[in-house]
């Protein structure tokens, strides 16, 4: 299970490293900020179904050179997570409230159930929070760090949950309206990059979108 772990945080780290302010980590959460962080995450959290452009790169410090993808993303409230690439090969990851299902060319789908396994959906339930804004899901699981900056914001987690600190070292996020860039750096220093485009919305997902829910 622990290398299923490490397959979400490979697929669903995202990240925008040049778009980051090294100053992030001198702002601590505090009760002056904390307002303005829980209208952020309140605006985010919103959105019931969020879908948009993805662009990644994973970059591996000890081999100095980067793999990059693209595709397209699915983020439900509700329901979970897809990520659909597109570039340089097809596949799909669909991570739910339980389970992961990994799709490939030709139609074969790979279930990965997290059925009574408490780490992976301890797992599931702090990506959700990084992903849908839960405010109180991030200030329970991270130190959390925070600037807003006119329309814009940008925060910083650090790692409570044992889970998430085996993999990830920090995670940084901007955005506005939406998250827009969030990066993630492992514990080895590698760098997984994505970028968030042409996002837009609706109140519930499609008939096509809630069988990728549906378990093989």
């Amino acid at each position: 299970m622990k290398k299923n772990l490490a397959l979400i945080i490979m697929f669903i780290s995202i990240s925008g490293i040049a778009h980051t302010q090294q100053d992030i980590f001198q702002h601590r959460l505090n009760a002056q900020s904390e307002a303005s962080f829980r209208t952020v995450c309140q605006r985010i959290s919103a959105r019931p179904v969020v879908r948009g452009i993805f662009e990644q790169e994973k970059i591996i410090s000890r081999l100095n050179r980067s793999l990059k993808s693209s595709g397209n993303f699915i983020i439900a409230a509700n329901q979970g997570m897809v990520w659909n690439t597109s570039s340089p090969f097809p596949s799909a990851l669909v991570l739910g409230r339980d389970f992961i299902i990994q799709s490939r060319p030709g139609g074969q789908r790979t279930l990965l159930s997290a059925s009574g396994n408490e780490t992976f959906l301890r797992m599931a339930e702090i990506i959700n929070s990084v992903f849908t804004g839960n405010a109180q899901g991030l200030i329970e699981n991270f130190e959390v760090y925070f600037l807003q900056r006119g329309a814009s914001w940008e925060m910083a987690l650090i790692p409570l949950d044992r889970a998430i600190n085996s993999f990830a070292n920090t995670i940084i996020m901007n955005g506005d309206t939406v998250i827009r860039f969030i990066q993630i750096t492992e514990q080895n220093e590698d760098v997984i990059r994505y970028t968030l485009t042409n996002h837009t919305f609706s109140e519930a997902l499609d008939a096509n979108e809630r069988s990728l829910f549906t378990l093989p």
